[in-house]
């Protein structure tokens, strides 16, 4: 057998002292997440997280720079995650485009709400990828090359 994480990107997107999270309906109920989704194939990273946050929250996303990259194992279905996590601008909105299945919709929420929210995050990682952003890590984009 062979092994290999699951590669994803999330965008950490803050305006007026919010971030940008989904509540999304998970195998475990309702549950917050940065907008994030799974690299697909020949994608860049970087076009990753652009689709993955306007087909969650139908925001147009221009990532500015890798917040981190972070490995996490789930228990709950004996997966492990690389995640790579990006911030940047939101550029326009549309708001009568539909979002993904099992998106029930975006919401903007504070740091508070986002600590206190810790139950119903998706993963560990929603915390921590906002907690890195607030603690200013921030690498440029150049970091990663895409070869086509």
């Amino acid at each position: 057998m062979i092994w290999k994480p699951n590669v994803t990107v999330a965008a950490v997107i803050e305006c007026d002292g919010k971030f940008l999270l989904v509540e999304e309906e998970t195998e475990r109920g309702v549950r917050c997440n940065q907008p994030a989704g799974h690299l697909e194939p020949n994608e860049s990273l970087v076009t990753a997280v652009i689709r993955e946050t306007l087909e969650e929250t139908a925001y147009h996303f221009r990532p500015r720079a890798l917040v981190g990259v972070y490995q996490w194992h789930s228990t709950n279905n004996d997966t492990t995650y690389l995640r790579f996590a990006f911030s940047g601008d939101i550029t326009a909105h549309q708001p009568e485009r539909p979002l993904d299945q099992g998106i029930l919709r975006a919401v903007w929420c504070n740091i508070d709400e986002i600590r206190s929210g810790i139950g119903q995050h998706r993963s560990p990682l929603v915390l921590q990828c906002v907690e890195d952003y607030l603690a200013g890590k921030r690498y440029p984009l150049e970091i990663l090359t895409h070869f086509d």
